[in-house]
């Protein structure tokens, strides 16, 4: 068994171990915001929490965001960060629109899968907590719900271009849908701890969506008899 011999107050040789980075603190820090709020909420994570599960010192959290209200809207900030990328890495591509779409709910799904279900969407979290949350939370909260809104508009416009669309369909409305029941499908997994309430949506949804291309075909059968 190995013993240390170095006497006690006595500093071992060698140089000393480097403190964290400001930069990595912070990530840090950030990075146990989001894991703690997703699955906890705002009231029920408290500063030590987060310091615990960073593993850095009280004054470290201070520095950096001043206040548990700074760091919850630097939190926010960063998971909208996260998100518009997850969004635009999904939305892209040659695919049909709608299927671009679909692989964004899958994502989703495997992404709360890899937790158990046990984290939700951040905004949805908050939103459900929005009476015990600091001045200017549920504003931005908004802001960035409008902005996945806004994004989705922008695929369903090419959807209807491709004339993948019902028609008369309207992209800014359906897309304003799709968050709606999207959120209210998340927490329904989280409740239940599986994905079927995220396959239920996606998969009606897109149905609803979907231009119906079987009197098409059907009149293109009739036509050949």
């Amino acid at each position: 068994m190995h013993v240390d011999a170095t006497p006690e107050g006595r500093r071992k040789r060698g140089r000393p171990k480097a403190a964290p980075e400001s930069s990595e603190v912070r990530t840090r820090l950030i990075r146990a915001g989001l894991e703690r709020l997703t699955e906890r909420g705002y009231p029920a994570t408290s500063v030590d929490d987060l310091l615990k599960a960073a593993g850095v010192p009280k004054g470290s959290f201070y520095h950096h965001f001043g206040s548990k209200a700074g760091f919850g809207a630097a939190v926010i900030d960063a998971y909208h960060d996260y998100f518009a990328e997850r969004l635009q890495r999904c939305f892209r591509g040659s695919a049909p629109a709608l299927e671009r779409l679909r692989v964004f709910t899958r994502a989703a799904e495997a992404g709360m899968a890899r937790h158990g279900y046990t984290r939700g969407c951040l905004v949805g979290v908050l939103g459900q907590e929005t009476g015990a949350l600091p001045d200017g939370y549920a504003a931005r909260l908004a802001e960035v719900l409008a902005d996945w809104q806004a994004r989705t508009t922008v695929l369903l416009e090419e959807a209807a271009r491709e004339g993948a669309l019902r028609p008369g369909a309207d992209p800014q409305a359906l897309a304003s849908l799709f968050w709606t029941g999207w959120e209210g499908a998340v927490l329904r997994a989280r409740m239940e701890r599986g994905p079927d309430p995220l396959r239920h949506f996606a998969e009606t949804f897109l149905a609803l969506v979907a231009r119906d291309e079987t009197p098409q075909r059907q009149a293109g059968t009739d036509k050949e008899d």
